[in-house]
């Protein structure tokens, strides 16, 4: 199924353990009474993502790895509304908003190519 032996050789799954620590980075200059709140939110749905994409890399097809990346990008457009929130609320400044923004992005991109190149090679192997 898979030419890679190792999730962790996978740069979209690379990419969202980055973006796990710049979210935990970022959480620790919001307020401290929003530890139960936003801050649990946003890091519950950014260890998601690159766990969903190592769950699914251990799955034993191409669809199941497929949805699992389906799942990744959910918690990532969730960690994209949270970061909105958070910047409407004068929680992060505009600056981080746009540095973390980039990370979405592009991690975004990654994971629809990804879920294309998938899904590709599932329904050539069928």
């Amino acid at each position: 199924m898979n030419k890679f032996q190792s999730h962790k050789e996978l740069l979209v799954w690379q990419k969202g353990i980055s973006l796990v620590k710049k979210i935990y980075l970022l959480c620790e200059e919001m307020p401290k009474n929003e530890v139960f709140g936003l801050q649990n939110q946003l890091k519950r749905a950014a260890v998601s993502i690159p766990s969903n994409i190592a769950e699914g890399f251990g799955r034993s097809s191409n669809k199941s790895f497929a949805q699992f990346l389906k799942v990744a990008r959910g918690s990532l457009l969730e960690i994209e509304t949270q970061i909105i929130i958070a910047k409407e609320l004068e929680f992060i400044s505009e600056e981080d908003f746009d540095n973390i923004n980039l990370i979405i992005e592009e991690e975004h991109k990654m994971l629809n190519s990804f879920i294309r190149s998938i899904e590709s090679n599932y329904i050539n192997q069928n």
